[in-house]
């Protein structure tokens, strides 16, 4: 029998929890008695562990008692995982992890394993939407950008909320075979492996600053002509600087090139006329500025991991 150990908080995403229980639940209906797996899960207290969206969990144990031994340790995430610190829940992870075989996080999850140091060194992922808070918190840590879950030795870690299913199902891969995990994925109405990355779910392109400067001023330029084609030479003569001087500044205030910034720009056009109407491909394309949908296509299979096409199925 593998022991899985959940660790509850105050404030944690109830789903985070779920998920995962749902498919090791699921799991044992496909398993002997002795490979089943055995679910526990631990509070921060004794007392009810409220969830963000209001429901309560009494946790079967808590972290002042447990001294178990587990296949898995995994910590869900939450507003209370990158709003708050736990320190006794920090110090009690790093007498834990030792004790587990494995050990992991599901979305912002990521933010209680940081601070107990259980990152430094790992290759780790969580929510797009925290990414960039992840990794100027724990410099030390690999984030990757774009995988749904990332194994990395003894971690494991997800993007946000539904992909602690995809990391589940993973585990139970590789624990049981991928018939197992097939049969939960179908019982729970989930793709086995999903097309793409977290990409597809996030914006290629931040805000334009609302500061007036010569490099904003470019940036709204090319949002409101992206069907022109652009050079670096006629975009430094807009903002009346050097081409040296613009691809430098550009890069430090935008935090991309100039390229990549046009590139992002147009994925994020076409992605908002896919999800929004019935156009032609190749209309999409023209209004994007790919200029083809066979350039539109190559971009969104390396940027996003799926076509076209295949993103209008998911989100149109």
């Amino acid at each position: 029998m593998k022991d899985v150990a959940i660790v509850l908080y105050p404030d944690f995403l109830l789903l985070d929890m779920a998920g995962p229980v749902e498919v090791f639940s699921i799991a044992n209906r496909y398993l002997d008695p002795a490979h089943q797996y055995r679910l526990t899960t631990i509070g921060t207290g004794p007392s009810l562990m409220r969830a963000s969206n209001g429901v309560s969990v009494q946790a079967d144990t808590c972290i002042d008692s447990d001294q178990g031994n587990y296949d898995l340790l995994l910590v869900p995430g939450g507003p209370g995982a990158y709003n708050e610190r736990h320190p006794a829940l920090q110090a009690w992870l790093n007498t834990a992890v030792p004790r587990s075989r494995r050990y992991g996080s599901i979305c912002t999850g990521a933010f209680i394993l940081g601070h107990a140091g259980l990152l430094d060194g790992f290759q780790a992922t969580t929510h797009w939407n925290y990414i960039d808070r992840l990794t100027k918190a724990f410099p030390k840590a690999l984030v990757g950008t774009d995988q749904i879950y990332i194994e990395d030795r003894q971690l494991i870690t997800s993007g946000g909320v539904t992909a602690g299913i995809d990391l589940a199902l993973a585990v139970v891969a590789e624990d049981h075979g991928r018939k197992v995990a097939l049969s939960v994925a179908k019982v729970l109405l989930v793709a086995m492996k999903r097309q793409g990355g977290q990409a597809q779910f996030s914006p290629m392109l931040a805000a334009v600053s609302a500061e007036d400067s010569p490099i904003t001023r470019v940036q709204n330029h090319v949002l409101d002509n992206l069907q022109e084609e652009f050079n670096i030479e006629c975009l430094a003569h807009l903002a009346q600087m050097s081409t040296r001087h613009f691809t430098r500044m550009f890069a430090k205030e935008v935090g991309s090139t100039p390229t990549e910034f046009i590139q992002s720009a147009r994925i994020d056009r076409a992605r908002q006329l896919l999800e929004t109407t019935d156009l032609p491909l190749k209309t999409i394309a023209w209004r994007s500025g790919f200029g083809s949908v066979r350039h539109m296509r190559l971009l969104f299979s390396d940027k996003l991991g799926l076509t076209p096409s295949h993103y209008r199925q998911q989100f149109g």
